[in-house]
C-alpha cells in the first residue's frame, strides 16, 4: 500500500470529510485533498492525478453514484480506484455500485481498520 498516493476523499458533510481525513492520517496517508459534492471532484480528478477516490454515495447535486459513472466513462480516469461509503446497506445500492464499477464499498460507521483493509485491496488489483 502506497502511503504517498494521492487520495481524493469526497462528501458533502464537512464533519465525515474530516473524520476521513483522520483516518487515513492514522494510516499514514498525508497526500489528501476533499471536494464537497461530485461535480467539485470530477473537476478535481479532471486536473489531477488521483491513486484513489473515496466517495460518499448521498450527495447533491451529483451523487456518489452518478460521480462513480462519471469517472468510469472517462477514458483518462475510468482505472482510478473508487471506494465508495454509504450509510445504507441496501442490497440494490450494493448492486448498482458494482454495477457501475466500484472497487469497494463502505458502510457506516468504520473504523481506520476497516477502511484499511478495504484500501489494500482495491489497491492490489490497480
Amino acid at each position: 500500500m502506497d502511503k504517498n498516493t494521492s487520495v481524493l476523499i469526497v462528501d458533502d458533510y464537512k464533519t465525515m470529510l474530516r473524520i476521513i481525513r483522520n483516518l487515513l492520517k492514522q494510516l499514514e496517508f498525508e497526500n489528501v485533498e476533499e471536494a464537497t459534492d461530485g461535480s467539485e471532484a470530477l473537476a478535481k480528478m479532471r486536473a489531477g492525478n488521483f491513486g484513489l477516490v473515496i466517495s460518499d454515495w448521498n450527495m447533491a447535486p451529483m451523487t456518489g453514484l452518478d460521480l462513480l459513472k462519471e469517472v468510469r466513462a472517462d477514458a483518462r480516469l475510468k482505472h482510478t480506484p473508487f471506494i465508495m461509503i454509504t450509510a445504507e446497506s441496501k442490497t440494490e445500492n450494493v448492486v448498482a455500485a458494482k454495477a457501475a464499477g466500484v472497487s469497494n464499498y463502505i458502510v457506516k460507521p468504520f473504523n481506520a481498520e476497516t477502511l484499511k483493509g478495504k484500501i489494500e485491496k482495491v489497491m492490489a488489483n490497480a
